[in-house]
Formats: C-alpha cells, sequence, structure tokens
C-alpha cells in the first residue's frame, strides 16, 4: 500500500498497537489500516441425503471444496451463506449446523462455516467449474488438501454429526 484510501495522501508504516500498520501522513486524515479480516461464509451443502463440493473456474482440476462467498455488509452469517448456496447451486437452504470459524492466514479471511440442508433443482453458477456429489462416506473419506480449512471443516462436520 502506497497511498491512504480515504484521502490519496502516501501512507507510511507505524508500530501501533504492538504491530506494524500503515497510516495516512497527512495530519488532517492520519487514517490508521487496521488489517481487519475478511468475513467469508461456506457451507457444506447437503441434498437429498448426498453433499455437494465444487470446484471454483479458477482452481486446478480435482481440487473441491464447499461453497463460500464474502459476507456483505449488514447481512448476518446465516443469511450469507444460504444466499451463496442460492447464487452458486440454485438451491434453497436451511442452516442446521454451525461447523465453526477459521483464519485464513494467507489472504486475511475469517471463514464462518456450516452444513446447509438444501432442496430445489441444482443449477451450477458461473463462478464453479464443477460438482461433485458425495455420499456421507465418501465426504468423510475425502482428501481436500491442500485445503486445510476444507478439511477442518469436514473434521468438526464428522464430530457434530457423529460420521466416524
Amino acid at each position: 500500500m502506497n497511498y491512504c484510501q480515504q484521502c490519496g495522501s502516501k501512507v507510511s508504516k507505524k508500530n501501533i498497537d504492538g504491530a506494524s500498520r500503515f497510516q495516512c501522513t497527512n495530519d488532517a486524515c492520519a487514517k490508521i489500516y487496521w488489517n481487519n479480516p475478511t468475513p467469508v461464509v461456506a457451507a457444506l451443502v447437503k441434498l437429498g441425503g448426498r453433499y455437494i463440493v465444487a470446484r471454483n473456474q479458477k482452481w486446478p482440476t480435482g481440487i473441491f471444496s464447499l461453497i463460500t462467498g464474502y459476507l456483505e455488509a449488514g447481512e448476518d452469517p446465516e443469511s450469507a451463506v444460504k444466499r451463496e448456496v442460492e447464487e452458486e447451486l440454485g438451491l434453497q437452504g436451511q442452516v442446521t449446523h454451525y461447523l465453526g470459524h477459521h483464519l485464513f492466514k494467507e489472504k486475511n479471511q475469517l471463514i464462518l462455516a456450516f452444513e446447509v440442508e438444501a432442496a430445489g433443482t441444482l443449477k451450477i453458477g458461473d463462478e464453479l467449474a464443477e460438482i461433485k456429489e458425495l455420499s456421507v462416506g465418501a465426504l468423510s473419506s475425502y482428501d481436500f488438501k491442500p485445503l486445510y480449512i476444507t478439511e477442518a471443516v469436514i473434521k468438526e462436520w464428522r464430530r457434530v454429526s457423529h460420521q466416524c
């Protein structure tokens, strides 16, 4: 970051509250950039007894994960995750379990994960390249590496749903 997003003046790094942060050099502005994480929701979608995982258009072949999206301003996480399921899969959903929160340090995101029971006709959205429908057993043993957060969400799903 070179310039203040608020006033356009240069920014400099300063030690503020024990961490290196950018601050606007314009005394009238003096905005501090706290680098707070961006909230993201993730849905483990269950449709008719099977679980849906997806591959994003930008991802390599063979990499599948949960349905994800950004939490919008003023939106609660449960509404956001249902919106993402509808946007990306064309399905209506109900949150059945909270599956934890996970810090994705590489992208400075806080992932809020939920299990969503969905209904309707599956229609893959523009962001997705493909989906897989997995049985409970296949989901329990599926290798989501290198996606360590997806692995953690599935581990919590097993605990919450009493899957082995």
